[in-house]
């Protein structure tokens, strides 16, 4: 009973998801997306995109985030929840953090700095062109670094906002390396969701030039645990939250309370209203974007996911505290 993953090396979700399956044992093949599987893949996946999970009775799964919920419920063992509820939302809400938030910095400096556009264009080239030689991977790799550079603004990247999400992401290593310091992973003694949702996208920074000279120089607790989760294993139990407030607590303020959560509630707005663009103060300096629209979606989920935990003991000081509770009551 085999399960295939269809991915990449240079997706951040392709290797959260796999990063998963190694946790939790399960069976499966890794499949490197490339023309020669096209044709499977597509027999599968209802979405372009990777990843992509095929089950033993031939069911495709899609999008990160669930495919984690759906296997974390059929195999609750080794487990990713705390049984704490108020610290089991915290995890989620730091997820979302790392797919949403996170993937600013990691697209950010892949596609923004030349050395990193030509890292990444020449490693996806070769997955893309297999054995076709030279000419072939040059032609793709200049194809890829145009049509990734050109994308920046998808994820909110330019001029004005490059200050802030460089800030954010040497901000948001130091308040990890101070909290790691401590512990194996973010929540304790095992990998949590919110370990998978962040690592995916540390994981890629560190594997290009400039991202990965700032972790290496700034951030060794951090790298540490970048290399951990890659196989990740259970190595204690969940804190409590009294044990990990002094150093989580930042992280949260700061960045999600401070930055993620304005943002996600200000995108969210510009796509109901329909704006094509929207500007905004984030963190007291100037935003301006084009909206992502599959954003409002997880915005509207983890809401969800918020109301169905709001009365967990201890939650609702830790997100007044935070200064997410605003952002997440929202109707």
């Amino acid at each position: 009973m085999t399960y295939k993953i269809f991915g990449s090396e240079l997706s951040p979700y392709s290797v959260k998801v796999r990063s998963f399956f190694r946790y939790k044992n399960l069976p499966h093949e890794w499949i490197l997306r490339s023309p020669a599987v096209q044709a499977e893949f597509q027999k599968y996946a209802k979405l372009p995109l990777v990843p992509l999970v095929v089950t033993p009775e031939g069911e495709g799964v899609q999008d990160s985030t669930p495919i984690l919920e759906r296997f974390e419920a059929s195999t609750p063992e080794p487990s990713t929840i705390p049984a704490d509820p108020a610290l089991a939302f915290v995890s989620a809400l730091l997820e979302e953090y790392g797919d949403e938030w996170g993937n600013k910095w990691m697209f950010h400096y892949r596609w923004r700095y030349q050395p990193d556009v030509w890292s990444t264009a020449e490693r996806i080239a070769v997955q893309m062109m297999g054995g076709q030689g030279t000419l072939a991977v040059a032609q793709a790799r200049a194809a890829v670094a145009e049509r990734m550079m050109g994308r920046l603004g998808f994820i909110g990247s330019n001029d004005r906002t490059q200050p802030l999400i460089e800030a954010s992401f040497k901000q948001a290593l130091a308040l990890l390396d101070a909290h790691l310091a401590a512990r194996p992973y973010l929540l304790g003694g095992r990998p949590a969701m919110a370990d998978f949702g962040l690592w995916a996208q540390l994981y890629e920074a560190a594997t290009d030039p400039t991202p990965g000279a700032i972790m290496r120089a700034s951030a060794p607790h951090v790298m540490a645990w970048v290399q951990r989760i890659i196989t990740p294993k259970a190595d204690g139990a969940f804190e409590a939250w009294p044990a990990l407030a002094p150093t989580l607590m930042p992280l949260l303020k700061e960045e999600v309370g401070t930055l993620f959560l304005p943002w996600s509630v200000a995108n969210a707005a510009a796509i109901a209203a329909g704006d094509k663009t929207f500007d905004m103060t984030l963190g007291g300096t100037a935003w301006s974007q084009e909206p992502q629209k599959y954003h409002a979606r997880s915005l509207a989920e983890i809401r969800r996911k918020y109301a169905a935990a709001k009365v967990a003991p201890g939650l609702e000081a830790i997100l007044r505290e935070s200064g997410c509770l605003g952002a997440l009551a929202q109707a």
